[in-house]
């Protein structure tokens, strides 16, 4: 279904700009930040556990996303709930990092790095409805 994807988020769009978070990861140093062969991550990412995109022809991960050594607690959740509204990997990590003043964070992927990660679940699962 995807009738929850405003007509803006289209797929295979460079993002760009601010959006974009500020610092990515490849594969493989997820890989080493999480203690884990290159093949896991690529699981993780087929599971949702992880979001990858294609930036300069690589598959990269934002960096927020991978805190210290483990992902983020609510992320895997929060990438099915958009997963099942009909977001692509583009419009999932579009909507992870749009600023919203409303969050503490200022996007949902900061706020999943804090306190309040619930309410970035809970305005994901919305979206479904």
């Amino acid at each position: 279904m995807t009738d929850s994807v405003p007509a803006d988020q289209s797929t295979g769009s460079d993002l760009g700009g601010p959006r974009d978070p500020a610092d990515w990861l490849s594969l493989p140093d997820v890989a080493e930040r999480l203690d884990l062969s290159i093949s896991k991550v690529h699981q993780m990412i087929r599971d949702r556990e992880l979001i990858a995109v294609r930036r300069d022809g690589i598959r990269r991960i934002p960096a927020d996303l991978v805190a210290n050594a483990t992902v983020l607690k609510h992320l895997p959740g929060v990438l099915n709930l958009l997963a099942d509204a009909g977001y692509d990997d583009e419009a999932v990590l579009r909507w992870l990092y749009e600023p919203d003043d409303t969050l503490s964070g200022g996007t949902g992927a900061v706020t999943l790095g804090g306190d309040h990660a619930r309410e970035v679940k809970r305005r994901a699962q919305a979206l479904g409805f």
